[in-house]
């Protein structure tokens, strides 16, 4: 088995008394990207800080390469490199940022302008290179950053929202380029976010942390398509959860009651044939059709018909919520809104699949995973 590159054991963060942060285990595998999302003050960028050794633990340990890190905290710190959300640049050209950290290590003059040569054109800012910092942009101010981080050859890259402040077309640029460079390199990386969007492009395995605890870890496909609890189910876009009971399993799907419909999903829970459960639905899974006597062709097994309460424009798309017999929330496109004509008291037929539907036992605790 792969040692972990990096990882924490029992880590507690307190101030004033108030627990932020508690990780029970937590592992990186070498060249391993781990995307780390949760809302805003979730304990996220203070899990960075401890993995960086800029913060240390209440309690609990940091591991590099399977050992404890307790000493020689500044020979750790040179096999790191830290790119925060603000890019922190000095009062100097590009080319100068960009070289600074290997100066400071110590790296010989001709090694040093051919790392700052390659990263200035891997990031496509060699035209800024005798720009002075202070007059960037954003991005450009934040591929720098990156530039520099990565000039160092570290063995872990620890990244605290680095695209946060950045507008959409930037920060897509930016991503596309950091995928092709790490793609590259190699490098262990573990960012933070609070872009569900970031970690699906990123991420080799996604932890969502939430109260200043890790509720689940795993593949993105894996997490996003089954949360683990009601809280990350909210917080990876699911809109429709609602209680329901299952009544039986037939042919491998659990049919469930949900206030009166009938529901089929496809992720019957194992061992279960009966109980409380929560039912799952993400927006973008439910298709909306007019209300009519003949079913259209469809291989969807659940169709409600339904009522719609309200209608949301919201840039490309709209969201649509509707009375099922219980609160459903479908995600449509603009053009079929108006093919559709919806407005509130529209009747329409909400169809949607059974393996889109993801069950959570009603009275599941929260658990603290390992990964």
């Amino acid at each position: 088995m792969t040692q972990p590159k990096m990882g924490v054991r029992g880590v507690l963060v307190e101030r004033a008394g108030h627990r932020i942060l508690f990780v029970e285990e937590l592992d990186v595998s070498p060249g391993e990207v781990l995307a780390v999302v949760g809302p805003n003050g979730a304990g996220k960028s203070t899990l960075i800080h401890v993995l960086a050794l800029l913060e240390r633990p209440s309690a609990g340990e940091v591991l590099f390469d399977g050992r404890p890190v307790r000493d020689g905290l500044l020979s750790y710190r040179r096999r790191m490199a830290v790119v925060f959300q603000e890019p922190l640049l000095l009062d100097a050209t590009v080319e100068s940022n960009v070289g600074s950290g290997l100066a400071l290590r110590g790296v010989p003059r001709a090694e040093r302008a051919h790392r700052v040569r390659r990263w200035l054109e891997r990031f496509g800012i060699a035209a800024l290179a005798r720009r002075s910092a202070r007059t960037l942009s954003g991005g450009e101010a934040q591929r720098v950053s990156l530039a520099r981080a990565l000039a160092l050859e570290p063995e872990v890259l620890l990244m605290d929202e680095p695209f946060a402040a950045l507008d959409e077309p930037t920060r897509q640029a930016l991503i596309d380029d950091l995928d092709r460079a790490l793609a590259e390199t190699g490098t262990t990386v573990v960012f933070v976010s609070h872009d569900r969007a970031e970690a699906l492009r990123l991420g080799d395995r996604v932890a969502v942390i939430i109260g200043g605890r890790i509720r689940q870890v795993g593949p993105p496909s894996q997490v996003f398509a089954a949360p683990a609890d009601e809280e990350v189910a909210a917080f990876l876009g699911v809109e429709t959860i609602v209680p329901g009971r299952i009544s039986a399993v037939e042919e491998g799907l659990a049919v469930v009651e949900v206030s009166g419909c009938r529901v089929e999903a496809a992720s019957a829970l194992e061992g279960q044939s009966a109980g409380e459960v929560l039912v799952c639905l993400r927006p973008e899974d439910v298709v909306l059709s007019p209300a009519e006597d003949r079913p259209a062709a469809t291989s969807a097994r659940n169709r409600l018909p339904s009522v719609v309460r309200r209608v949301v424009r919201s840039g490309a798309q709209v969201r649509v919520e509707l009375d099922a017999g219980f609160p459903l929330v479908a995600l449509i496109t603009k053009q079929s809104l108006e093919e559709l004509s919806l407005e509130a008291g529209s009747r329409v037929v909400a169809s949607f699949k059974a393996t889109a539907v993801h069950l959570i036992p009603r009275h599941a605790r929260p658990q603290s995973p390992t990964g």
